[in-house]
């Protein structure tokens, strides 16, 4: 599924568009012909939102929400197979602690992907485009729908 989102940005990187971008879910991209990893949410530019697999340099923003199988991958393996394609930011959301955390890599001039962020708070960016998640309402929500799956299915 990819919907489009305009952007008004006031610091704009060169290979940012400046118009629009689109928001991919669950879409693989390609890196090479035996790489094609799969975030949960790609930001991509418009270029080539109707192919699949998307070119891994089409990819601005990288998400992933980690699960237990996928630690390892999400925290270590994919922050250097985006960096070394020079995907320029990886999110990557950690729902299992007491707190929904929200990691940030950006991309180095040396080509790696490095935290800049690491938060439970409110997080505020303005690139992509400005958004603002707030990490604490997201862990009260999550904490509540656990609670109601457990009473449900005691």
């Amino acid at each position: 599924m990819r919907t489009s989102a305009s952007a008004s940005c006031s610091l704009w990187k060169p290979t940012v568009p400046k118009t629009s971008y689109y928001v991919s879910l669950d879409t693989s991209l390609r890196v090479d012909r035996r790489s094609e990893p799969r975030p949960d949410i790609a930001v991509i530019v418009p270029d080539h939102n109707t192919t699949s697999p998307i070119p891994i340099e089409d990819a601005l923003l990288a998400i992933e929400v980690i699960a237990p199988d996928s630690t390892f991958r999400d925290l270590y393996d994919k922050v250097r197979l985006y960096g070394r394609a020079g995907v320029q930011r990886y999110w990557v959301f950690d729902p299992q602690h007491d707190d929904i955390t929200l990691t940030e890599f950006v991309l180095s001039p040396a080509g790696e992907l490095v935290p800049s962020t690491h938060t439970a708070e409110v997080f505020t960016t303005e690139w992509p485009w400005k958004v603002t998640i707030d990490l604490p309402a997201l862990t009260s929500r999550w904490k509540s729908k656990v609670a109601r799956d457990v009473r449900h299915r005691a």
